[in-house]
């Protein structure tokens, strides 16, 4: 049995499938849609919300941060980018208030001075964005905290994700099948990846999803996923690159819901006569 404990709740083999609503950066930098999109998941019942973290100045070229880009924050790419960038007294904010919430939040950082930047508030576990699977001292400095890693395996081969493995080993790791476009077509979800890489690699499988609609996310799931992150937004037609990727209140209620039918219905494999089957066995069958 394969498993990784993550705060409070397993991951893997026999436990109920890990749900993340990820927030990333659907905030639009405003603390007070960050708290209403904390609420949705938490009524939901997801286990967790994910944020994002990147210092601008590493991961961003000069070129790059002056590019120009119309944005509610400005003209430039730099504009947009400080503006959905949460600091301390945001990311305090939002540990106080998931705490209050009781449900676990943690973050995908992008450099090594954002993981020590969120090493401060004592995250359960880090996520490895998947732009980020091929950074080495990306994913050394990661380990060096010793929390559980789950590495997102988007836009990645299969032999960049074999190293990726190879450099974080697979103590404490999740490992997330994902198609990096926004919104990702169907055609190109390649979702039977999800038991491919569980057994290629030994470790709880999840995935992430980014297309629209949840019956894909359903079948994750029935394919043995652990852990299904999806996008949340309050609004899809918002203003904002991964609104229209992302799942609103009413359908992650629904997401949630439905993931648990799934596994109850799933059963353990074991055929048996179950109880309410024995009156219509009596009545119907002839013989035997």
């Amino acid at each position: 049995m394969v498993q990784v404990k993550i705060g409070n709740n397993v991951v893997g083999d026999g436990a109920p499938c890990y749900v993340v609503g990820e927030i990333g950066i659907n905030h639009n930098g405003d603390l007070g849609i960050a708290r209403r999109l904390v609420d949705a998941a938490a009524l939901s019942g997801c286990q967790a919300v994910k944020f994002q973290k990147r210092t601008l100045d590493v991961v961003y070229s000069a070129e790059e941060m002056s590019r120009p880009r119309e944005s509610p924050f400005g003209v430039t790419n730099g504009d947009l980018k400080r503006g959905l960038e949460f600091g301390m007294d945001h990311f305090k904010s939002i540990g106080d208030y998931c705490g209050e919430k009781g449900i676990a939040w943690f973050a995908s950082c992008w450099d090594e001075a954002s993981v020590d930047f969120m090493e401060r508030f004592s995250p359960p576990c880090y996520k490895i964005a998947s732009a980020s699977l091929t950074d080495d001292g990306l994913l050394k400095h990661h380990r060096k905290t010793g929390r559980p890693i789950i590495l997102s395996t988007g836009m990645s081969t299969l032999a960049e994700v074999d190293h990726a493995v190879e450099v974080l080993g697979t103590k404490d790791l999740v490992i997330l099948h994902t198609t990096s476009s926004y919104p990702s077509k169907t055609a190109d979800l390649n979702l039977r990846m999800i038991p491919a890489l569980r057994e290629r690699f030994g470790v709880p499988v999840g995935y992430s999803g980014h297309e629209v609609g949840l019956a894909t996310s359903y079948a994750a799931v029935a394919l043995g996923a652990c852990m299904i992150e999806r996008h949340i937004t309050l609004d899809r037609a918002m203003w904002g690159s991964d609104q229209a990727a992302s799942i609103e209140p009413q359908g992650l209620m629904k997401l949630v819901r439905d993931i648990r039918s799934i596994e109850l219905g799933l059963g353990d494999g074991v055929k048996r006569v179950v109880p309410d089957e024995v009156p219509v066995l009596k009545k119907l069958r002839r013989v035997g």
